[in-house]
């Protein structure tokens, strides 16, 4: 618990995780957390929008074809700021606070270390990676130039994604959401002015990105460096930690790994719908939108779940980290339907009206929204049960369970019925089918493990720094 003192000077940013209500708290980090992604979405479809309006539907193709590989390099080691998400939010709520500065200062190192690999490799592998997804040769010189812009950002971007995940880890999702915010615009703005006025075409998104990308890490930079106390950062601190560096890949590592395998599976999907056709490719196109907006909230609550469950955990509040994990699966449903559902009830003019009055394109787009869209709720089953694992030091059993129900199982199941498949509906299906096998597996796994884990020990110290190992490397 927190100190009557220390509450008294503790920041209005920063929540209580370990006292009081959880519903409210968690809808105050959850719903930023989920906003944060969809405002993200909207900016990176700006990017698309403003270089086919105002540029060249070759351009537009060069934005959209590098999607894949941006998604398979990113998710791989964003997913390490998950590490020191749940290793901070551990310590803090071990009480353990005089390490958390020293093992933020080792995520810090990590994010820049990461960012630079992916600058070099995303510079030496954007024509082979680009040929290799048989991108048109009419795009190409676009495509490759656009990618390596894009990968000049990534020491910004993860210095945000790491500034982003010590924040959380202490509640505190709200400033890094207006950091978001304000980027985003700027990037919107750059976007406008480089490709309208300086005529930069694909490249001025690409460099529109990459500058915001540095604002935003500004932001969350200028955040830490006025931090008094724990989350203060100094760059002469910047340290690697054995100790805490081994718990960041431990976590962050399976979570990574985790998505960027999605990534791929996704590309052998969009193989099996590009089968039925450009319609169905727009269509389809279309309709992902939406779903990937309903999926943030069932995010959101994920990540919440892993920092409230990391604190408590620590902490040896068993019974309250079962309650934290039961709050965030009802709300994640029941926010997550509530979105999907809207969607589906105004389905033919959101598409009609924003994406294309093509009745082919529009068929294809009803198809997602009603057998993906509106299902993606059942999508928190594995999503929270999997948060809630993380949030005890369980990261890569359920990372496994997740790549072999959602990825394996369709990737098997799209090269074995491809060539049976007459209509879109069939290629929809694997994915509810696919998240009720996956869900069903990880609750399972998550009640096996609680049961072990859940269970009070006198003889052990009231605070989970072995259970967690991360012993003092003094």
């Amino acid at each position: 618990m927190y100190p009557m003192d220390e509450e008294a000077t503790r920041p209005s940013h920063q929540l209580n995780i370990l006292e009081g209500g959880i519903f409210g708290k968690m809808c105050r980090v959850a719903l930023p957390i989920a906003l944060m992604s969809t405002l993200q979405q909207l900016f990176n479809a700006t990017d698309m929008a403003v270089a086919g309006r105002f540029a060249s539907s070759n351009a537009m193709a060069a934005v959209g074809s590098n999607a894949p590989v941006i998604n398979i390099v990113v998710m791989l080691f964003t997913g390490l700021s998950i590490g020191s998400n749940v290793l901070i939010a551990g310590l803090v709520g071990a009480g353990k606070k005089e390490r958390v500065n020293e093992a933020m200062h080792t995520g810090f190192a990590v994010a820049l270390i990461s960012g630079f690999i992916m600058l070099m490799v995303g510079t030496l592998i954007a024509k082979p990676i680009l040929g290799l997804l048989d991108t048109p040769a009419s795009i190409m010189p676009l495509a490759v130039s656009y990618l390596r812009l894009y990968f000049l950002g990534m020491p910004f971007l993860m210095i945000y994604d790491f500034g982003n995940a010590v924040l959380r880890a202490v509640g505190d999702t709200k400033r890094p959401l207006f950091c978001l915010m304000f980027s985003g615009l700027v990037n919107v703005v750059l976007n406008l002015i480089l490709v309208i006025g300086f005529q930069m075409s694909s490249d001025g998104t690409a460099i529109a990105t990459t500058i915001a990308n540095a604002v935003s890490a500004t932001l969350i930079y200028r955040l830490l460096v006025k931090e008094t106390g724990m989350l203060h950062f100094e760059w002469r601190r910047l340290t690697l930690n054995r100790t805490y560096l081994k718990r960041i890949i431990a976590i962050g590592g399976p979570a990574g790994l985790q998505g960027m395998i999605f990534s791929v599976s996704n590309i052998v999907i969009q193989a099996a719908i590009n089968h039925f056709g450009a319609a169905c490719v727009a269509g389809n196109s279309a309709g992902l939108n939406f779903e990937y907006i309903s999926y943030f909230f069932v995010n959101g609550f994920a990540q919440a779940t892993v920092t409230f469950i990391s604190q408590n955990y620590a902490a040896h509040q068993y019974q309250r980290c079962r309650k934290i994990a039961r709050i965030a699966m009802i709300s994640a449903v029941l926010f997550t339907a509530v979105v999907s559902m809207t969607f589906y009830v105004f389905r033919y003019p959101l598409v009609d009206d924003i994406f294309s009055t093509n009745q082919a394109v529009v068929h294809y787009a009803i198809i997602r929204i009603t057998f993906i869209a509106l299902l993606e709720p059942l999508t928190a089953t594995y999503e929270i049960a999997g948060g809630s694992l993380r949030g005890i030091g369980h990261s890569l059993a359920p990372a496994i369970i997740t790549l072999v129900g959602c990825c394996i199982l369709r990737v098997v199941y799209i090269a074995v019925m491809l060539p049976h498949f007459t209509n879109f509906t069939q290629v929809a299906l694997i994915y509810p089918v696919t998240w009720i096998v996956t869900g069903t597996a990880v609750i399972c796994l998550y009640e096996s493990v609680t049961r072990k884990e859940y269970v009070p020990d006198e003889k052990e110290e009231p605070i989970a720094v072995d259970r967690l190992q991360l012993a003092s490397h003094h």
